[in-house]
């Protein structure tokens, strides 16, 4: 935008109840600033907050707020505080009499009040426009562009609202959340268009509304790079989680043209992880949203693309070219290719629990919806580090938080040091030898049924949510026929294709397949899709790191 445009866009703002002095505060503006900026005036603080809410729904910036102190229902210091939340980068003006100089003062610690004006500021060439010059020039020196904010217009209880919650949240896209319920989100729906009959509806930073988005559609109108750069590279890696993020920093800091490609978020498993506290070189733990920003950023620093919102269906041999395909009949092809799928979560097999997924059953940390969980009782599904780095997060949120785990105890899939945790948590119980056998509830979870293992009776509770952490299932159907796997779906690699450690029999090269290497020349895995993987974090950068330098060998003998 240039910086005339952007001016065009820009508001100053005046707030008065007395429609006199309100028209006599815009007449100056304009008379000084009008040929720069627009003046936009308003008789309460109930209607400027809606102008104000508005304009952000255009992307227009807001440089000045002038408000008056004495305004009935609200008064310009309530006023100022809640615009405080709409455009905190403007500049906070206060008008007041000679006896309200007090409260001006006051003021300046409860909305951050830039300045206060005694009234009558005549003449305006004296005691207005200094100042507001002062004000203007701070503010365009300042970043008072605001951060790219979308917004999000849904119900909660509403499994597609949810969806593209966690999907922005993962990808640390910024947004704010909107009930369809709420004054403010039916007040954002109707700038859009919108009846609140197809949720959600999101709303760009420039001011485009879309509804009921697909998350392709919402990565690239969010900023998120889809679309390879070119059609050819040294290197695609297949997934964004720990395993595929380290080998995308080593590949590209080595000097292979490195694309990679994730089917929702970068991070995996590891990226839904409130905190990982065993992880080398973070003593005081660290987030799996804050270790993924880092890889992230630490890759694309490097000259790494990554794409996202792009599901790969295909993968096929073509010479010395390896051509991945994707679902919407595209392809990019490269020289070497490594397979850094992850895992994803087992289903619940419970009845009920399908047509809840979304609206109270979460499968994953779900994040976004921790704070929601004040004051309720969380259920969550799974005996292993995932499940118990969630119920702890919970646990600050929840009034209590419950672990129900089918085996006899913890021990065999939980870290010692996340055991010790949950024993010392005074509003986290573990269930062990327990199942879950139905899922209740009218458009949300509102009951569980339980089940006891060891003695079969079942128990009925109240239940409002319910987090699923079980088994790991690799989402590698898409390779069959060309990748060998077991039975479970994790890939084969090196002297585990075959029983005897042998190369398989279509093999063609004269040395063995190497130890990350799958039957196909020039494939690798690294991490949690790999058999026989550790399924731990440092494990899986390691193995990315691995991988990258046996595409190295690969690519000097090809």
């Amino acid at each position: 935008m240039t910086q005339a445009a952007e001016a065009a866009r820009t508001v100053i703002m005046t707030v008065d109840d007395d429609p006199g002095v309100s028209r006599a505060v815009a007449r100056d503006l304009r008379r000084r600033y009008g040929a720069s900026y627009r003046i936009v005036r308003a008789e309460s603080g109930e209607s400027a907050l809606d102008a104000l809410r508005e304009l952000k729904l255009r992307g227009d910036l807001v440089a000045v707020i002038l408000a008056d102190y004495r305004m009935p229902r609200m008064n310009g210091i309530e006023f100022l505080e809640q615009a405080l939340d709409v455009h905190p980068g403007a500049r906070r003006v206060l008008l007041t009499a000679y006896a309200d100089t007090g409260a001006a003062i006051d003021a300046i610690n409860v909305v951050d009040l830039d300045h206060y004006l005694l009234k009558p500021w005549d003449p305006p060439e004296e005691k207005l426009y200094p100042v507001l010059d002062d004000l203007l020039e701070a503010w365009r020196r300042s970043d008072y562009r605001p951060v790219p904010s979308t917004k999000v217009v849904g119900h909660r209880w509403s499994a597609r609202s949810s969806d593209v919650r966690e999907f922005l949240a993962r990808n640390q896209v910024p947004y704010r959340w909107y009930s369809c319920d709420e004054p403010e989100g039916r007040r954002l729906l109707a700038a859009a268009g919108e009846d609140g009959m197809r949720l959600p509806v999101v709303i760009t930073p420039d001011g485009t509304p879309l509804v009921e988005p697909e998350a392709v559609d919402l990565a690239a109108r969010v900023g998120l790079a889809t679309t390879p750069a070119a059609d050819f590279y040294d290197l695609v890696v297949i997934g964004g989680g720990p395993a595929g993020l380290g080998a995308a920093v080593y590949g590209a800091s080595e000097g292979l043209r490195t694309v990679l490609v994730e089917r929702s978020a970068t991070g995996g498993q590891a990226g839904q992880s409130s905190r990982i506290e065993n992880y080398l070189g973070f003593p005081d733990g660290v987030s799996g949203a804050q270790l993924t920003d880092r890889a992230r950023r630490q890759a694309t620093r490097f000259g790494a693309e990554i794409l996202t919102a792009r599901e790969v269906t295909g993968l096929e041999i073509n010479g010395a070219a390896r051509v991945v395909r994707f679902s919407d009949g595209s392809a990019v092809a490269a020289h070497s290719v490594i397979l850094a799928t992850g895992v994803s979560y087992r289903q619940l097999a419970a009845p009920g629990c399908d047509e809840l997924n979304g609206c109270g059953v979460f499968y994953g940390s779900a994040l976004t919806e921790a704070a929601a969980c004040q004051g309720h009782d969380v259920y969550i599904v799974g005996g292993a580090n995932s499940a118990g780095q969630a119920a702890m997060y919970l646990a600050r949120f929840a009034k209590s938080v419950t672990l129900l785990v089918r085996g006899p105890d913890l021990t065999a899939s939980m870290s010692y040091y996340l055991i010790q945790q949950i024993e010392q948590a005074p509003n986290v119980s573990v269930r062990c030898g327990t199942v879950v056998e139905g899922a209740h509830g009218d458009g949300h979870l509102q009951q569980l049924t339980l089940r006891d293992t060891d003695s079969g009776q079942s128990e009925l509770v109240d239940a409002q949510w319910l987090f699923v952490f079980i088994g790991a299932a690799p989402p590698t159907d898409w390779l069959d026929g060309t990748v060998l796997r077991d039975e479970r779906g994790f890939i084969l690699t090196g002297p585990g294709l075959t029983p005897d450690g042998r190369p398989p029999a279509d093999w063609e090269l004269d040395r063995p397949p190497y130890h990350l290497e799958t039957n196909v020349p020039g494939v690798f895995v690294a991490g949690d899709a790999r058999a026989e993987s550790a399924k731990r974090v440092a494990s899986a950068v390691g193995e990315g790191a691995m991988a990258v330098m046996l595409v190295h060998r690969y690519l000097e003998q090809s």
